[in-house]
């Protein structure tokens, strides 16, 4: 059993409450597939964004794969990911390197993200589509879950990826839109909800998924407000977590919410009509991703 420690405490910081603590990586889990990604030259959205459940999903042999490299074009202002232009480079061998990550590690259900790639006509749309085919082919059964960015708005690269048939197509709105331009530089809420209520409209048998966080600043009624607009979209999954600051170069965290409290925006999220809403302070968007899928067939 590892130490227990509190993900994302900083100087100056409140002190966390005790459903925000987890435990130190330890397990022989967690450094095998350390060692499997760095043989490949991979990333992990796990290890890139610091996300507090990382000892948990490694030592059960799960991980969120990141392409398209380590630096993302926008500077949210809650992200811990490196930030940068990566001047147009694409690795192409990327998809049959996370397809031979995901066999070797056993994996039936993957999930993969991205950092954001605004330098890209397509803005990775295609590397997307060659992952969820790379992954099809290697792993005889597999379910593939996308987390996408947001494409600049454009139809064509959502449509590129819809046509590689992800079972699950995720889009995270993060917060509330008051919030957007100093939480998400560079992008926007209308487009965030625009790709989402576009992508049940060209392929209404792919379920879609978004994430927020809660604790940047926003009002319980700003939350459930997106939570409408959410279900509005004919959203099918909704996740909902603590927003943890990874370090003090991030936003600091405006208020740390109670078990009840995300017990109620659960509530809301399904009297909304959303089919499943998992909300709790260490969820996450790829957290338990297969159970939120498995869910939807209940």
């Amino acid at each position: 059993m590892g130490d227990l420690i509190q993900i994302g405490l900083t100087q100056n910081s409140v002190r966390k409450p005790e459903w925000l603590k987890v435990r130190l990586p330890a397990s022989e889990n967690y450094f095998e597939l350390k060692g499997i990604m760095r043989g490949l030259g991979l990333h992990t959205v796990c290890e890139s964004a610091r996300c507090p459940n990382i000892a948990e999903c490694w030592t059960h042999r799960t991980a969120t794969f990141m392409i398209l490299g380590e630096l993302c074009t926008r500077r949210c202002g809650f992200c811990a990911v490196p930030k940068g232009m990566p001047a147009g480079q694409v690795d192409w061998a990327e998809p049959a390197r996370v397809a031979e990550a995901a066999a070797h590690m056993g994996l039936k259900y993957i999930v993969v993200t991205s950092v954001d790639r605004d330098d890209l006509e397509d803005g990775g749309a295609t590397i997307f589509a060659r992952t969820i085919a790379a992954l099809r082919e290697r792993i005889a059964g597999c379910q593939v879950e996308v987390l996408i960015p947001d494409f600049r708005g454009s139809d064509r690269a959502l449509e590129i990826v819809l046509r590689a048939r992800p079972d699950i197509l995720n889009h995270n709105t993060e917060t509330v839109p008051r919030l957007y331009p100093v939480a998400r530089r560079g992008s926007r809420y209308e487009r965030s909800l625009r790709l989402l209520r576009h992508a049940r409209e060209i392929a209404t048998e792919i379920p879609t998924k978004s994430g927020l966080m809660v604790g940047l600043g926003e009002t319980f009624a700003e939350t459930c407000a997106v939570l409408a607009d959410l279900a509005a979209a004919r959203v099918d999954i909704v996740t909902i977590g603590q927003y943890l600051r990874p370090s003090g170069e991030q936003l600091p965290v405006a208020r740390f919410y109670t078990p009840d409290e995300f017990a109620a925006l659960k509530q809301e999220g399904e009297r909304l009509g959303i089919r499943h809403v998992e909300s709790g302070p260490l969820v996450r968007s790829s957290y338990h991703a297969h159970e939120q899928t498995a869910n939807l067939k209940q």
